[in-house]
């Protein structure tokens, strides 16, 4: 997984979309109490800054030390970089050196490249019981106007080849990944529970955005160009149909989000 983003690692910095304050907000109604929190393929901060504002103390690990480069240091946010299968020693010596000793786990974007049998294992030994809180959102593709979703809605269908095949859970907002917890307060069910955020950008950014998927690293190197120069005038003719250069990008986030129990 963390060879994916290597290439593109400042790109995803700069493009990957913020998550709204609304997210945060929700998931901390659900932790009673927030001294300590892991947040895991943290990648370049973007969660773990917002955590840091609400918890008293975010340990946040990542496979990738290029993408821990651009995460923001902050005094109460301690990044580790991680092997790609953490074993039970390094996660005591990195994370959490005792059972039960974490309010909450969050997974931003990045559930769908787990090994989930071994992770589960892990998260279940770490949280608080019964009420230590596990969240993991994803975000899908971004919505901007009629125009621009038509040909972005037929260039996502052309790039699916260029996908890992993880990447339909994020797809199917997952809804189909492996969730084993029990519903938090106030929820019949683990969700997905739907949210958005928004990001104002211009076609330049929004092309920034497409250059630091994954995807897009793969078509490059099998020798394909996604954004070729047919691609980019269809998609400059839509983004300049309604005469705006800044346009306001919706981002669907789905949470699944749960307690560990006794």
């Amino acid at each position: 997984m963390a060879d994916y983003f290597l290439k593109q690692a400042k790109q995803y910095a700069l493009a990957r979309p913020n998550y709204p304050p609304e997210l945060f907000r929700f998931i901390a109604s659900k932790t009673p109490i927030r001294d300590l929190v892991w947040d895991v393929g943290t990648g370049s901060g973007q969660a773990a800054q917002s955590l840091a504002e609400i918890y008293k103390n975010v340990v946040a690990t990542d496979t990738s030390p290029k993408q821990l480069e651009f995460a923001p240091k902050l005094p109460n946010i301690r990044y580790e970089h991680t092997s790609p299968v953490l074993s039970m020693l390094e996660f005591q010596e990195k994370v959490a050196p005792v059972p039960s000793s974490l309010d909450l786990i969050t997974i931003a974007q990045a559930l769908h490249w787990f090994d989930l049998s071994e992770f589960y294992q892990l998260a279940k030994w770490a949280l608080k019981k019964p009420d230590g809180v596990i969240a993991a959102w994803c975000y899908t593709v971004p919505e901007v106007d009629g125009a621009v979703d038509e040909v972005f809605g037929r260039f996502y269908a052309g790039s699916r080849p260029y996908w890992d095949p993880a990447r339909k859970l994020v797809d199917d907002r997952y809804s189909t990944v492996d969730f084993p917890f029990e519903p938090v307060s106030g929820l019949d069910n683990t969700g997905p529970v739907r949210f958005v955020t928004e990001r104002e950008m211009d076609i330049d950014d929004f092309f920034t955005y497409i250059r630091s998927w994954s995807s897009y690293q793969t078509a490059k190197e099998q020798g394909v160009e996604m954004l070729n120069e047919e691609v980019v005038e269809e998609f400059k003719a839509a983004w300049n149909a309604d005469g705006l250069v800044q346009k306001s990008i919706k981002y669907p986030v789905y949470l699944r989000i749960g307690r560990v129990g006794n």
